[in-house]
C-alpha cells in the first residue's frame, strides 16, 4: 500500500507519461537542456511524420515499425437499421512492435 501511495499509482489506469515528462527524461539521459531535448524530440517526430506522409515505412531496429495502412472503400451495414452504407477509403498509421520489444513484455 505504501508504494502505491508513494508512487501515485492508479491500478485501473496505470502510469502515463506526457510529452513534457518524456522530454525531461531525454534531457537527463542525454545530459542536455530541456529546450534542446524538446527541439530534438520535435525534429524526430517531424521526420517520422514526413516519412509517413510520403508513404515511407519507418523501421527502428529493436523497437518497431511505423507504416501507413490503406483501406479501400467498401460497403458496410448500419447495425441499427440494417441499411447498406458506403464506407469511404481511409488511411491509418500502424505500429508493429519489434520482436525484442514483444519479448520484453511476454516473458
Amino acid at each position: 500500500m505504501f508504494f502505491k501511495h508513494y508512487l501515485n499509482i492508479n491500478e485501473s489506469k496505470g502510469l502515463k507519461m506526457n510529452k513534457k515528462q518524456l522530454v525531461a527524461k531525454i534531457a537527463t539521459a542525454c545530459n542536455m537542456g530541456k529546450s534542446d531535448a524538446e527541439k530534438t524530440f520535435d525534429k524526430i517526430q517531424d521526420i517520422i511524420l514526413d516519412s509517413l506522409k510520403n508513404d515511407e515505412t519507418v523501421k527502428i531496429a529493436g523497437f518497431g515499425t511505423y507504416k501507413v495502412a490503406k483501406r479501400k472503400a467498401r460497403t458496410g451495414r448500419n447495425p441499427r437499421t440494417g441499411e447498406s452504407i458506403q464506407i469511404a477509403a481511409s488511411q491509418k498509421v500502424k505500429f508493429l512492435p519489434a520482436k525484442a520489444l514483444k519479448e520484453m513484455f511476454n516473458k
